[in-house]
């Protein structure tokens, strides 16, 4: 007896297209989240409570009470003193970094009130050459403080930064001491420094004005340090211990004052001020 081989017709159809930028995974549980929640909670996974990044702007509007933000020295940015050539000549560079993320250095810095409390603030932003810290961004800086000082103010700086910005070389690296110096003037004029640290806070920024507030908070997972694990490990020859550069580990051995959700955050900097400054307008 003879069976034919039977024969099956395949119907293409046509791949439904799956808009791009819709969705993002949660690196915690893995779950797939629906951008547009994760973005109306600050980019804090309601869930994992992950905290994702967020621009400096998108930050400060959250912050700040409606309709008090002032920006200052908005067109300070960075030069090129160095004629610095890589794989990229650096002012190439920095105009990409401006047309990707809208702005014009890695740091946003102005005054606004919190909780009806005058501040002078600074906000980094890591999209912007990973945050690293130049002269533009260290005389930004040093700007904000001196403004805290001269209208008598708290200052707040949220550091999110890679570290000091090597295409600029000892230009960058004088803003470590520099930054200091201006916040060692606050100190002694008795006006509050808060200090909020968010992921990553590394190398010459958490060497120098990251680590010198009076109060130090961070984010829930952010990593901070000076040098890369991976750098420490190889020089050390030691295995690292677990969450080792996380802000709960420095919360842990006594670096840092207390760790602070996103969502938090505007309150708490509220109480915060209170209790370390009453001057209201």
């Amino acid at each position: 007896m003879h069976f034919d081989k039977p024969t099956y017709k395949v119907k293409k159809t046509k791949k439904r297209d799956i808009p791009q930028g819709l969705y993002t995974k949660d690196p915690v549980t893995g779950d797939i989240l629906f951008n547009k929640e994760i973005e109306d909670n600050q980019m804090v996974v309601p869930k994992s409570h992950h905290h994702f990044r967020i621009s400096a702007r998108d930050r400060i509007a959250k912050l700040l009470d409606e309709g008090t933000w002032v920006e200052s020295d908005e067109n300070v940015r960075s030069s090129d003193p160095l004629k610095f050539v890589d794989s990229q000549p650096y002012h190439e560079r920095l105009k990409r970094y401006e047309r990707d993320t809208g702005l014009k250095e890695a740091v946003v810095t102005g005054a606004g009130q919190i909780h009806g409390i005058p501040v002078s603030i600074a906000v980094m932003d890591f999209r912007y050459c990973g945050g690293a810290m130049g002269a533009a961004v260290g005389e930004k800086l040093t700007r904000t403080i001196e403004a805290a000082l001269r209208e008598k103010t708290p200052c707040i700086i949220f550091s999110a930064s890679s570290g000091a910005r090597m295409q600029e070389g000892i230009y960058s690296l004088m803003q470590m001491a520099k930054t200091s110096a201006a916040l060692a003037r606050l100190a002694a004029a008795k006006l509050p420094y808060i200090s909020v640290l968010t992921d990553p806070t590394t190398g010459g920024v958490s060497a120098s004005f990251a680590m010198l507030g009076d109060v130090i908070l961070a984010e829930p997972g952010a990593m901070i340090g000076f040098a890369g694990a991976r750098v420490i490990k190889d020089t050390t020859k030691q295995t690292l211990p677990a969450g080792f550069q996380t802000s709960e580990f420095l919360l842990k051995h006594g670096l840092i004052d207390q760790i602070v959700s996103r969502l938090e955050m505007r309150d708490r900097l509220g109480d915060l001020l209170r209790a370390l400054h009453v001057k209201k307008k």
